[in-house]
């Protein structure tokens, strides 16, 4: 890794003035500085505190597409890092930088980690997070999946449904709420009976604001709509609390058809044939032509 020229000099003085900072910028856009420095520093508008506890592991970095990573760890205060910011997801996926810097000239830095939040263990006021490198996303399956389900995501660029028309969300207060998990609406009849199953549901204010959960079950009766979620939200949500549910997919043809008017973007091929076509055989009476079978 190359240096920049000034810190590179200072560093062949023999008497070096250095530490390390590090910068974490959660996917809600708030950041949060530290470093192992006495004082508090400051750079490209980041206040990176000393009083966080927080300290890292040797970087292991090589050539090629072989993953970096490092382990951070740090203790759990008021002022920094909480205890239920971490339980409640909210640092999952976050955004990670590391520098070396003269701390007596912090222009003189040279960034020697960038990357994201993996795995984050916590316990005893204490928590220890893996940092995976950039090349982390080289891992994931790239290309298109030939599958019978639509391999979109309700609303993203290749579905192109707008989940903010009308009919396709909900906005509007808690009711009532069982564990963080069950909500109950005495009204909210104007959409169809599971609607919103395999939906998002969306906590736009209160201490849970920010988070999300999936819906697994969406029931209209005589007593009013009961949302059910997959997981319990990481955090309290209280009655009055402004949510947003939006409309859910079960990937199918017929759904993207008729629910949402959008079958020119059904990303899957549902003609395409299933186990049981190899263990299919002729019979009198088919036409074996080599045309379509879905006439």
């Amino acid at each position: 890794m190359s240096l920049p020229e000034e810190l590179e000099s200072h560093l062949k003085t023999g008497a070096t003035t250095l530490c390390r900072t590090w910068a974490v910028r959660r996917l809600d856009g708030v950041t949060y500085g530290f470093t192992d420095h006495d004082l508090n520093l400051s750079f490209d508008e980041i206040e990176f505190r000393a009083d966080s506890g927080l300290a890292a592991g040797a970087i292991q970095q090589a050539t090629g597409l072989s993953v970096d990573n490092t382990e951070a760890v740090g203790v759990l205060t008021d002022a920094a890092l909480r205890e239920e910011d971490i339980r409640a997801g909210r640092f999952d996926g976050a955004e990670v930088w590391s520098w070396l810097v003269n701390w007596e000239d912090v222009s003189q830095r040279s960034l020697q980690f960038r990357g994201t939040l993996g795995e984050i263990k916590r316990g005893n006021g204490a928590f220890q997070a893996e940092l995976r490198g950039l090349t982390e996303a080289l891992n994931q399956p790239m290309g298109r999946v030939f599958q019978a389900p639509c391999s979109a995501v309700l609303g993203d660029a290749r579905c192109g449904v707008d989940l903010n028309a009308v009919g396709f969300f909900h906005e509007g207060a808690v009711e009532e709420n069982e564990d963080r998990k069950l909500f109950r609406f005495a009204g909210l009849d104007n959409f169809d009976d599971r609607w919103f199953e395999g939906g998002r549901f969306r906590v736009l204010s209160g201490a849970a604001a920010g988070l999300m959960g999936m819906v697994k079950n969406d029931r209209l009766s005589g007593d009013g709509r009961t949302v059910e979620l997959w997981e319990k939200l990481g955090a309290e949500v209280a009655v009055g609390d402004q949510i947003r549910i939006e409309a859910g997919c079960d990937k199918r043809v017929g759904t993207c058809r008729l629910k949402f008017n959008n079958i020119m973007n059904f990303q899957g091929f549902p003609h395409i044939p299933g186990e049981d076509w190899m263990m299919g055989y002729p019979s009198e009476g088919q036409v074996l032509d080599g045309g379509s079978l879905f006439q």
